[in-house]
């Protein structure tokens, strides 16, 4: 499996404070979009694996978004299968005919109680193909997933309850769209500086901003692009 973990992609951009999905080209910082290319396949069978899975309606939006975006990034696509509490139920099949696996962006702890419950983690021990993360689906693919708050009340979750098991994928926990998260402020506290730090205490989160992201290939993770690492209550950056 080759995989793109991306903080985002370029599938989505924030307007008046709220991320949205946008049709537009790809991302080509830090050469995301001449890297996909190289490895893209040439009769792309998407599956998209969403993060809300009842939202069915936001779900079909999603997919024919993303298509759009690989289209005006020269990407061909054959066909894009979106997977939500529709047809979850016969995953397995879908992922046997699918080459490009998409793990949707959205609510973390929603998608992690989803993926957890279709048993995704077991299922992708047998697959081959190209995999992407976006936002939340990236976090979701460490083997331990830590799940900042991002909903109002979620501030009080005890901390040791935002530390979830994800797919396994990779050893680093993400932070994505971090050049947001530095400022952002929920139930009256600082993400970072609030929850993030005093949480990092024996663990440690990789803060990506949009356009970084990680690949695994053959078993090994590269960060591409800036990063910061936040560890034991401090913040370090790498440029």
């Amino acid at each position: 499996m080759i995989a793109f973990l991306t903080s985002n992609p370029g599938d989505s951009c924030v307007e008046n404070g709220v991320r949205v999905s946008r049709a537009g080209r790809l991302s080509e910082e830090n050469g995301f979009l001449e890297r996909l290319k190289t490895v893209w396949p040439e009769k792309a069978e998407c599956l998209l694996l969403c993060a809300e899975p009842e939202r069915a309606g936001m779900n079909d939006r999603m997919g024919r978004t993303l298509e759009e975006c690989f289209a005006l990034s020269g990407l061909s696509v054959y066909r894009m299968t979106v997977c939500d509490q529709r047809n979850s139920i016969i995953l397995s099949s879908l992922l046997l005919l699918s080459n490009v696996v998409i793990l949707s962006g959205g609510h973390t702890l929603t998608q992690n109680r989803f993926f957890r419950r279709i048993g995704l983690k077991q299922m992708l021990q047998q697959y081959d193909g190209l995999l992407i993360g976006i936002s939340g689906g990236s976090m979701n693919c460490g083997k331990e997933v830590y799940a900042l708050p991002e909903l109002p009340g979620e501030t009080s979750i005890p901390a040791r309850d935002r530390f979830l098991t994800g797919l396994g994928l990779m050893e680093m926990m993400i932070l994505p769209h971090f050049q947001l998260l530095e400022t952002e402020i929920l139930d009256g506290k600082r993400l970072i500086g609030d929850i993030a730090l005093p949480d990092s205490r024996g663990h440690c989160f990789y803060g990506l901003p949009d356009g970084s992201y990680v690949q695994i290939q053959d078993g090994e993770c590269e960060i591409v692009g800036r990063y910061c690492r936040i560890m034991n209550g401090e913040i370090f950056l790498n440029n």
